[in-house]
């Protein structure tokens, strides 16, 4: 396995969906290979012609799973896709989306991305009552509770059920009717909207629209129901208002730096989060260097700022899989050295200020400050372009828990110490929103920053609390 790979963020899955294309199954293949840097394990796509359903899903990248054959399957004018992440480990078949089902008004799919705070509990309530669980997902929650719902309509059925599942989601549904897109309350997750010359998207990210050549037109808003159909698209919000509490980490790292996500360009938050940098903590360096692909634009920001020239020190082979067959004699940092290597040429004697979006549980920033200490540089200052990450996320994100998180555990000199960096220097929160909103303020307005703060702003009950591993149950209790 690549320890890299296990010292970032990651986000659990992708979605889209299509609606009034000929070839909306392809499309959405499409709009899935440009969301696949957002879940790597597996993918699905559900397609229709408004009568039939047809499915294609597997495990793997997205290139690798539909083939010419399965493209040519996924007949009909409407098609929701899905790219997974697998937080559990598990990329069992069963736990591939979208899940497709048969119920009391027709044929029903789903894909959702995010993760319900309280999916155990109606899990064990639905099962008390004799459901029959297919995966392991909490996303399947939704589709029973849609399933014993009374209500006459889909739509009606989907506002009931998600006024019974507490968390972040972001959801598409695909019937016989049409195609429903939903955001929580809250907005934690990303979902926007756009139009093609005889239909519309919905998608997570922006970068998806470009290579359908969709145009964007807004973002889902949080609470809000969208529905499409032949008559059009119709819009309401069924749910009681709350605080906006969008991920900030989909600028810091998530989000492809192409795309507009919560209505804001990804590339210029990042370039101004590494300017911020700079203005924070400078240091007189002879070269920045980003730790790539992430750390680039923030980099960038950083040398322009501080007017310190800016290299490619570090080169990343983009032709890596998850898993590697290491050598019997064990290479040290093999996991780092597959994935990244040091240009001696550029590094050798210098002053080198290295650029990162953020660090984790501190294992790889370690082995890329030894890595560029052996190419010869002199110094090596790390910096950080958000903000010490102490607590884990349980909003869709697969964070590692807070013992492994290093910052929730060691000072600033402490952990300078284990990456044995001559410096280490994060932004701050204030200048992380300072970059966010482009404005001197650093006030957080809309944003979720759990991760950074341990300020959950969906709030759990005492149960939640126990079963999410936040708070350990008393002996008896």
């Amino acid at each position: 396995m690549d320890e890299s790979h296990l010292d970032k963020l990651h986000e659990e899955c992708a979605i889209v969906g299509i609606y009034g294309h000929p070839e909306a199954g392809n499309l959405a293949y499409l709009g899935l290979y440009a969301l696949q840097h957002r879940g790597q394990e597996a993918s699905g796509i559900v397609s229709t012609d408004g009568k039939t359903f047809h499915q294609e899903k597997g495990t793997g990248l997205v290139a690798d799973i539909f083939s010419e054959d399965r493209l040519k399957r996924l007949k009909g004018s409407a098609a929701i896709g899905h790219n997974r992440y697998s937080t559990t480990g598990e990329s069992l078949l069963d736990n591939v989306q979208p899940i497709l089902v048969n119920y009391a008004l027709g044929t029903l799919s789903m894909v959702h991305n995010g993760n319900l705070i309280n999916a155990n509990f109606l899990r064990d309530e639905l099962e008390a009552y004799g459901a029959i669980f297919q995966s392991t997902m909490d996303s399947e929650v939704i589709i029973h509770l849609i399933a014993h719902s009374r209500q006459r309509r889909l739509v009606d059925r989907i506002t009931e059920t998600l006024g019974r599942v507490r968390g972040a989601y972001s959801l598409i549904f695909l019937s016989e009717e049409g195609m429903v897109g939903v955001r929580d309350p809250y907005g934690v997750r990303p979902l926007a909207l756009g139009r093609m010359k005889d239909g519309y998207v919905l998608a997570s990210e922006t970068c998806a629209f470009d290579l359908i050549e969709a145009e964007y037109i807004r973002d889902v808003e949080p609470g809000e129901i969208i529905q499409i159909n032949g008559h059009g698209i119709s819009s309401f919000k069924p749910f009681a208002p709350v605080p906006n509490a969008h991920c900030v980490f989909e600028y810091v790292y998530f989000s492809r730096p192409d795309s507009r996500v919560f209505d804001r360009g990804v590339y210029e938050i990042r370039k101004r989060l590494g300017k911020e940098l700079a203005a924070e903590s400078h240091m007189d360096a002879d070269i920045v260097v980003p730790v790539p692909d992430s750390g680039v634009p923030a980099a960038l920001g950083y040398s322009e700022a501080s007017r310190i020239h800016f290299d490619a020190g570090l080169i990343r082979n983009h032709y890596v899989g998850r898993t590697f067959i290491e050598p019997q004699q064990s290479i040290r940092h093999f996991g780092v050295k597959i994935k990244l290597n040091a240009v001696q040429e550029i590094l050798e004697g210098k002053r080198v200020v290295v650029v990162d979006d953020s660090l984790v549980r501190g294992t790889t920033s370690r082995k890329i400050v030894k890595m560029i200490r052996a190419a010869g540089a002199k110094e090596i200052h790390m910096r950080i372009s958000s903000p010490p990450i102490v607590s884990p996320c349980f909003y869709g994100i697969d964070t590692p828990t807070r013992q492994e998180l290093v910052a929730s555990s060691h000072d600033l000199e402490e952990i300078r110490k284990y990456i044995t960096a001559d410096s280490l220097s994060y932004l701050s929160m204030e200048g992380m929103f300072r970059a966010v909103y482009h404005s001197e303020s650093g006030e957080n307005k809309h944003f979720c920053t759990a991760c950074f703060t341990e300020n959950y702003p969906i709030p759990f009950t005492g149960e939640e609390l126990i079963q999410l591993g936040l708070f350990e149950k008393e002996e008896g209790g």
